[in-house]
């Protein structure tokens, strides 16, 4: 099938399913260690067009492309990434979402004892937060110190760094105050295992069977959310970071840009796990106005290249989005 035949095909006509895919063997993995833990639970999962966890329900969705190597081309092409393209980082995603369906199918939420740890889950997603890099009130687990995000992710990442046996997190977090928060989770989940959950719907919000728009409308749509509130350069920090007067002996900061897009994007997307296709957007928007303000680069390559990457990291860790808001219950 064509590219183009494959991009007008309907989600739901794909014929794809768990079966056989690298995933579904990682999966089994996940259901080793909630075995080992003592857990008889387990979320059930389906495909969908994205990681997240629906209200009430104790499962989760995963995205579809993760079990096709051409459909996870395709993602990197529209999208310039895959969110969990390495075993390990889809292991982390899969104990974050377990962490969810685990407090859906206990209605954890409801335990005066973990408001009390985490807050409160019925507070309002913020549409971004600023995070305090060096905080040991929270775990290190998912990029973008998610835990910060909202009380339910605090949940989830605490608990996913209690579930991942390879975590030592009695070790690592010994002098944190994020330690008292694991030992609760421990606390708590030899409380309910054993016990059957209230809640053991087989709910799949979403599944990739109802979904019946094409992959080309997925990636327009995807694309377009995307592009909403763009971070952008101000005309004086253009002008501070390309200084430089007019000179046949300075390239022009459009050029420059141009040349340092690859690391540029890279770096910014080590440090604040924003969206390459984002970064990739608002970099574009930067060659355009250097073009336009007849920009150029200082003789200092290196200043200049030093100066570019951390006006780029400093414009997107402003405030983060709270990007992957299906993840919440």
């Amino acid at each position: 099938m064509s590219d183009a035949r494959l991009l007008d095909t309907r989600l739901c006509d794909l014929g794809l399913t768990l079966t056989g895919s690298k995933i579904r063997k990682e999966l089994e993995s996940l259901w080793r260690d909630l075995e080992n833990r003592g857990f008889a639970f387990r979320p059930h999962c389906w495909l969908s067009d994205c990681w997240f966890c629906p209200d009430n329900v104790p499962g989760f969705a995963i995205p579809f492309y993760l079990v096709h190597p051409r459909l996870m081309r395709l993602e990197k092409s529209y999208m310039l990434e895959i969110e969990g393209n390495s075993a390990e980082t889809r292991m982390k995603l899969l104990r974050h979402e377990t962490a969810h369906a685990l407090a859906n199918a206990y209605r954890l939420y409801l335990k005066q004892s973990w408001r009390r740890r985490f807050g409160r889950a019925s507070k309002a997603y913020p549409e971004s937060y600023l995070p305090r890099p060096y905080s040991r009130n929270y775990v290190l687990h998912l990029d973008n110190w998610y835990a910060q995000s909202h009380p339910a992710e605090d949940w989830a990442e605490t608990f996913a760094v209690w579930l991942d046996p390879n975590s030592r997190w009695r070790e690592k977090y010994r002098d944190w105050p994020a330690l008292k928060k694991l030992n609760y989770v421990d606390t708590l989940m030899r409380e309910i295992i054993g016990h059957t959950p209230p809640v053991r719907s087989k709910k799949q919000v979403d599944s990739i069977n109802t979904l019946r728009i094409t992959l080309r409308e997925y990636f327009a749509e995807k694309q377009t959310r995307l592009q909403q509130d763009l971070p952008r350069f101000h005309e004086q920090q253009l002008r501070q970071i390309f200084p430089a007067a007019i000179s046949r002996k300075n390239e022009r900061a459009a050029h420059f840009v141009r040349r340092l897009r690859r690391e540029a994007i890279n770096t910014v997307a080590k440090w604040t796990s924003e969206s390459r296709y984002r970064i990739n957007l608002t970099i574009e928007d930067m060659i355009h106005r250097c073009d336009e303000m007849n920009l150029h680069a200082s003789r200092d390559k290196e200043e200049t290249r030093v100066a570019l990457i951390a006006s780029l990291v400093m414009l997107y860790m402003g405030s983060l989005r709270s990007g992957m808001s299906r993840l919440a219950i």
